[in-house]
């Protein structure tokens, strides 16, 4: 490919930091994509491991690999942004995957819906050895979604929607300033402008690792207070209402979080206050069956020795397989 005289329709924009582990899995699912007319854009964000030797044992020419001192990832997706060539943005962290059919059925969705600026699809979780865990986003969100997403985030990462490049040029680059959230922000400032296209099938494996969760935790919960300050700021004064609505979800799910990965006492401590501030916002959650059984989850973290939590929830989850994650 010649660029410049030939450019692509998609750029896929991978910030990799320190990713010889996965990366190559995960570009190998850009590459293989039905849809072929891409260019594959690696950010290597001053990797000191050998991702860059993995990169270069791959032999695609639509692969451009760029090299800067480490900066962080939208820092990194704001560099890829600035060599695309292509009309439409992917972006794809270096340990996730997607389907083969990924690109090819939200390129498809834009076209028939040529008023929408961003498809996006389901995603499943993933552990660090690609096996499924419970849980993903399924949701069935379309056109006009800015309140559904200040209500949440359902599009769940930024390994997920496809962007013409145009809106997202208009609404201004990833918001290098915010300590968390910034997927979140992004996919609101679209939505405030533009409608969302759904493809409804699960096209994006989001891999969920143990290592630094608590740090990373508590840098996204920084992070998503400001996300949310920043986007009330500006938003009508209907939605400006729905703060304590809006702080109440987000908190739900990082009680979620907290307990991706099992129970032990340090996760389930910082469960309990994560549910504690969503309860005060939002005391209607109580009524929500799901949320006493995270419950039953946090006590048996705090309570009991981490096998033995296990080994209990194991039996709860037998005899409820539907209610606990």
């Amino acid at each position: 490919m010649t660029w410049g005289d030939n450019m692509a329709a998609i750029s896929v924009i991978i910030p990799a930091y320190n990713a010889a582990k996965t990366i190559q899995a995960t570009a190998e699912s850009v590459l293989n994509q039905s849809f072929k007319d891409l260019e594959l854009i690696i950010i290597n964000d001053g990797s000191t491991d050998n991702t860059v030797e993995v990169i270069s044992s791959l032999s695609d020419d639509r692969i451009r690999l760029f090299s800067y001192p480490n900066a962080g990832p939208q820092k990194s997706r704001n560099r890829g942004v600035e060599q695309a060539t292509g009309d439409y943005l992917a972006f794809l962290d270096a340990d996730d995957l997607w389907t083969t059919d990924k690109l090819e059925s939200q390129w498809t969705a834009l076209q028939e819906n040529p008023d929408c600026a961003v498809a996006y699809s389901w995603t499943d979780f993933i552990d660090e050895f690609g096996n499924k865990l419970p849980g993903g986003q399924h949701f069935g969100f379309k056109n006009q979604v800015y309140e559904q997403l200040l209500l949440g985030d359902f599009i769940g990462s930024g390994s997920n929607p496809l962007i013409r490049k145009d809106a997202l040029l208009a609404v201004g680059p990833f918001d290098e300033s915010l300590l968390g959230g910034q997927d979140w922000e992004m996919w609101i400032r679209l939505a405030s402008q533009y409608p969302f296209a759904l493809v409804p099938k699960t096209q994006v494996f989001y891999r969920q690792s143990i290592g630094s969760w608590s740090a990373n935790l508590e840098r996204q919960e920084r992070g998503y207070k400001q996300v949310i300050d920043k986007c009330l700021a500006t938003a009508p004064e209907r939605i400006q209402q729905r703060r304590k609505e809006i702080i109440g979800n987000r908190y739900k799910f990082l009680t979620f979080d907290a307990l991706a990965y099992g129970i032990n006492q340090k996760q389930s401590l910082m469960a309990a206050r994560f549910l504690w501030t969503a309860l005060k916002h939002q005391p209607i959650f109580l009524k929500n069956k799901v949320i006493w059984i995270v419950l039953v989850k946090i006590i048996l973290g705090l309570l009991l020795p981490s096998q033995a939590a296990r080994t209990v929830l194991s039996q709860i989850k037998r005899l409820n397989p539907q209610k606990v994650s």
